[in-house]
């Protein structure tokens, strides 16, 4: 945990898979079903939860060794997203404290949001099913032009909200995440309670870097005005 004094935000905006939600599970399940049917064994769930918040590419890489360009890697990708689609929230979870977190901000006036590279069909399904419906901003991977670390995304919420991002926090647990955020000019933390990637987050330079949602409570605490 490395805990800095930001400026107290107007808004908070987070990552979905890996920052509010533990979406690995599903999203294992969804790349091993297609190894089983080829007649291959399961990939360790060990080797596919650190990069589950890249999505396919980082899942069927993990899984079969295959990149985008490479053959075979298009009919993965289609396979997996299917698989995924159909059981989207089977084991998928909130990471603990993030309700209690989430009411938190609401009841100090802080609004809050999602930016995800999650494609809009996916997070739209979603996030009903696991009670976020009530975000003042859903961003995906295909509402701008561009994804993260691109920061079009965050731009594009700190819009809807009519803020500047300069009063938005951005959370995530990904390098993506974080080079996004300082890009829109954004604070930003990293939630090291998250997948991660293969990298370790005190290297990414965020502004704070966290152990678990509940001390992004003790962090609006110590931030100034």
């Amino acid at each position: 945990m490395r805990m800095a004094q930001l400026n107290t935000p107007l808004a908070v905006l987070f990552d979905l898979d890996g920052t509010l939600v533990d979406t690995a599970p599903d999203l294992a399940a969804a790349v091993n079903r297609i190894r089983i049917e080829q007649g291959l064994v399961p990939a360790p769930y060990e080797q596919l939860r650190p990069v589950a918040s890249a999505g396919a590419r980082g899942l069927i890489g993990a899984a079969f060794g295959l990149q985008p360009g490479d053959a075979n890697y298009d009919t993965l990708r289609t396979a997996f997203l299917h698989n995924y689609a159909s059981s989207i929230a089977v084991k998928s979870r909130l990471f603990d404290g993030v309700d209690t977190m989430l009411n938190a901000l609401v009841s100090r006036g802080i609004v809050w949001g999602i930016v995800t590279n999650k494609a809009a069909k996916l997070t739209d399904a979603l996030i009903p099913l696991i009670g976020l419906g009530h975000a003042a901003c859903i961003i995906s991977g295909d509402t701008t032009p561009h994804a993260k670390p691109i920061p079009e995304p965050l731009f594009e919420a700190a819009r809807r909200l009519s803020l500047s991002p300069e009063r938005c926090w951005y959370v995530g647990d990904d390098l993506r995440d974080i080079q996004a955020g300082h890009a829109a000019g954004m604070q930003t933390i990293a939630a090291g309670w998250g997948y991660c990637g293969n990298t370790e987050p005190v290297s990414w330079h965020a502004d704070a870097l966290l152990d678990t949602p509940l001390q992004l409570l003790d962090l609006l605490e110590q931030s100034s005005l």
